[in-house]
């Protein structure tokens, strides 16, 4: 076993454990790490955009990353009654980003490519994770916070899954390149060994963890469920390094040890997450 392979498990192990620790507990803690990881990922989106000499509002935008995970988590814990004030909320921010970039980002500065790149970072990295609240505070949550906390779990596992069997797939068999001009390691047999790992990583999931808190969902719309999430996996996989290929780096950062950065480690996640909350809003669950 390599040395950057132990490192990778040594670092993953304990941070698989806080992370199913933090969707039990939900609530605060929950946004609180949602936020340090907004937070983290914008600070890395910046950082790219800086390579392309575009230099982002970083404070506001940091802000905001912070701040959208509570926001989300209040306006689910009072019933959207805060739904309309948040939204003004986020209009006068988006406002006060266009009013710093007239006064301290003049033309010849890029600042329609400040102001962009400063509300997508943080759109990109927080908003789309915070959706995790709502899969974790949903309907019933308070009744059966295992479950919910179960179901939370379910989007990770299956990823999880699909992104080793993606690449035990692409290593051991090869082949024709998936998307050479975005990732030149990604082949066609890596991206259906991924599909079939979340099919059945779903249906073992769906069987044995979900159905002993009470949630006995069909075969059906459990391969759905894998389908879809193996899916949006690579797809954002591959959305975050169509970013790093403009840029011209490998990763986003060094700060996970043999990981790279956030966005190397979540950048499946940022497709998963919103898109599982929205299929699971479907079928009831949340």
């Amino acid at each position: 076993m390599s040395r950057n392979l132990l490192v990778r498990v040594a670092f993953a192990l304990p941070a698989i454990g806080v992370t199913v620790a933090v969707l039990r507990w939900g609530g605060w803690l929950l946004a609180a790490l949602l936020a340090v990881l907004g937070v983290l990922g914008t600070r890395e989106v910046y950082g790219l955009a800086r390579r392309q000499g575009i230099a982002p509002l970083g404070m506001l935008g940091y802000l905001a990353a912070g701040v959208i995970p509570f926001g989300a988590l209040w306006v689910i814990e009072t019933d959207f009654l805060w739904l309309g004030p948040m939204l003004a909320l986020g209009a006068l921010w988006l406002l006060a980003v266009l009013v710093a970039a007239a006064v301290v980002r003049g033309p010849e500065q890029r600042p329609l490519s400040a102001v962009a790149v400063t509300v997508f970072g943080c759109l990109y990295a927080s908003a789309l994770l915070a959706f995790m609240v709502p899969i974790r505070h949903g309907v019933h949550s308070e009744a059966h916070p295992l479950a919910s906390t179960a179901l939370a779990v379910f989007p990770l596992a299956v990823t999880w899954i699909c992104d080793t069997c993606a690449m035990a797939a692409g290593t051991v068999v090869g082949g024709r390149k998936l998307a050479p001009v975005l990732s030149p390691h990604k082949t066609w047999a890596g991206a259906i060994a991924g599909v079939a790992g979340g099919l059945v990583a779903a249906l073992v999931f769906g069987q044995v963890i979900l159905g002993r808190f009470a949630l006995h969902l069909p075969a059906a719309q459990l391969l759905t469920l894998g389908l879809i999430v193996a899916v949006a996996a690579q797809a954002g996989d591959l959305a975050e390094s169509l970013f790093k290929r403009e840029v011209g780096v490998k990763d986003s950062s060094a700060l996970i040890p043999g990981h790279g950065g956030v966005l190397d480690r979540l950048d499946s996640l940022y497709f998963v997450v919103p898109v599982s909350a929205t299929v699971f809003r479907l079928f009831g669950l949340v």
